[in-house]
């Protein structure tokens, strides 16, 4: 500053010119280095401001690209702000594109490294289809009278039957003589109290008399144990039967007769209407 309070000039020569002949060359001189030196100052400020500039963009974009990569999967900052709503979006629509890649194609599994998770096409992996179990035949609803148990038990007579290739008439006589005999329960002894040992359902007081036909051991017709099993005892019986001449033939009561000697051979006569019934009602028409 100068004594008169005015500032020096800093783009001012160091030592003052002397007034001489050559002032105006002089003046020339001090112009041109002035201008020179704001040309240099000029030119290092916008240096250092393009520095900064580039600093502060490499900055931005190293941020962004972290941000980019807080968003991958596997990123170790998973949630992380996004540096902008435009990368922000731009993730968003990466992230769809992939979804969207993973359900249009699935990944093929070489043959070097054979996949651990089991496809459908697999042969030891995929399901043998189960097969329908067949339907079973309906019992059919008691007839005639009876309850579930009788009609279980001409069922039995019935279906034994028809293994041995008995034709319907000798199904009807069957189960008439066992609505006679025992009411077609099958019933054990009292006096044999062996065969209240099986399944029955009733005891009974004639003699040594037991099962659906009311057979004896004592006269030759089986084992009491057998006699008590249904399916064994209609075999018994209709063997007897067809071991009758003409049965077919004769009336119900008097096959029945043949085979079971009874005090009371037109007793079996009474049941023939309810028997024929209860056959239909479990054997179909035409079988």
């Amino acid at each position: 500053m100068r004594d008169d309070g005015t500032l020096d000039d800093p783009y001012a020569p160091s030592s003052p010119t002397a007034d001489t002949e050559d002032g105006t060359s002089t003046e020339r001189t001090t112009a041109a280095t002035r201008l020179r030196t704001y040309v240099r100052d000029l030119t290092g400020r916008r240096r250092a401001q393009m520095a900064l500039a580039t600093g502060v963009v490499c900055c931005l974009g190293l941020a962004a690209v972290a941000q980019v990569c807080d968003e991958k999967p596997g990123s170790a900052n998973r949630g992380g702000p996004l540096a902008s709503s435009e990368l922000a979006q731009r993730a968003e629509q990466q992230s769809a594109a992939s979804r969207g890649l993973d359900r249009a194609a699935a990944p093929t599994t070489s043959a070097a490294a054979p996949s651990a998770t089991a496809t459908p096409s697999d042969p030891d992996t995929t399901a043998p289809a189960r097969k329908a179990a067949p339907a079973r035949p309906t019992a059919p609803a008691p007839v005639a009278g009876l309850d579930k148990d009788q009609m279980k038990n001409a069922e039995a007579i019935v279906r034994a039957g028809r293994k041995m290739g008995v034709p319907r008439r000798g199904l009807v006589i069957a189960v008439a003589t066992a609505m006679q005999e025992s009411n077609l329960y099958n019933v054990a002894s009292g006096v044999l109290p062996e065969s209240q040992d099986y399944p029955h359902q009733g005891v009974g007081w004639d003699h040594d008399s037991v099962g659906l036909f009311q057979q004896r051991s004592s006269s030759g017709w089986g084992p009491v144990g057998r006699l008590m099993d249904p399916e064994f005892a209609t075999r018994q019986f209709l063997t007897a039967l067809e071991q009758v001449p003409g049965w077919e033939h004769m009336r119900l009561t008097d096959a029945a007769q043949a085979v079971q000697v009874s005090a009371y051979p037109e007793f079996y006569q009474q049941h023939e209407w309810r028997a024929t019934r209860v056959v239909d009602a479990i054997l179909p028409s035409g079988r």
